[in-house]
């Protein structure tokens, strides 16, 4: 298992959780995420085989463009 961080600026809320939660949770090899609100940082646990800009574009198509 990796574990990629993420800076997701748009952060605001619980929902905004929830919605990254959801987005990543549903590809296959991702077991956890985890989003602190307070510091827009987006922690995801997935398998090596799951490629970072995957995960980018996830968070993008879910409304949550991340820093470069």
């Amino acid at each position: 298992m990796e574990t990629t961080n993420f800076t997701a600026p748009d952060i605001t809320c619980g929902g905004c959780a929830n919605a990254i939660k959801k987005a990543l949770g549903a590809l296959p090899g991702v077991s956890e995420v985890a989003v602190d609100i307070d510091t827009k940082v987006v922690k995801v646990t997935h398998e090596s085989t799951i490629s970072e800009q995957a995960l980018r574009t996830t968070l993008d198509k879910a409304g949550f463009p991340i820093l470069a």
